[in-house]
């Protein structure tokens, strides 16, 4: 039986993650050949992929909106690859690799509650 990547516990850690042109790679961590991103047609090599760091640093950006913990804790949502990313003291996205995943099953409950209530 197939299940969603959402109903899989701690589902992006065991993901490949490599990008290219902004598309995921959904094999698993560790595979050989060609990543992949399922539902796409989009087939790429380690060469040919996304270099580790987001493009999007030093865009201005405001903090996001917090949850009742506080969580994002005063970062803001990168428009490119959707992470949490600290503001430098002028006001813009910090400079950090792409989102691959979150760091603890904590930080990935936070997350989906932040988007579950903020919105993409």
């Amino acid at each position: 039986m197939t299940r969603t990547l959402a109903a899989l516990p701690g589902a992006a850690r065991r993901l490949c993650l490599s990008r290219r042109n902004g598309e995921i790679c959904t094999r698993e961590d560790g595979h050989r050949g060609l990543h992949h991103r399922t539902g796409g047609r989009l087939l790429w090599n380690d060469l040919q992929a996304d270099p580790p760091e987001c493009a999007a640093a030093g865009t201005p950006a405001d903090p996001a909106p917090t949850l009742d913990d506080g969580f994002p804790g005063g970062r803001a949502v990168c428009p490119v690859c959707w992470a949490f990313v600290a503001l430098t003291g002028e006001g813009a996205l910090a400079p950090h690799d792409s989102w691959r995943g979150d760091e603890s099953r904590h930080e990935a409950d936070r997350r989906r509650a932040w988007f579950n209530a903020f919105g993409w």
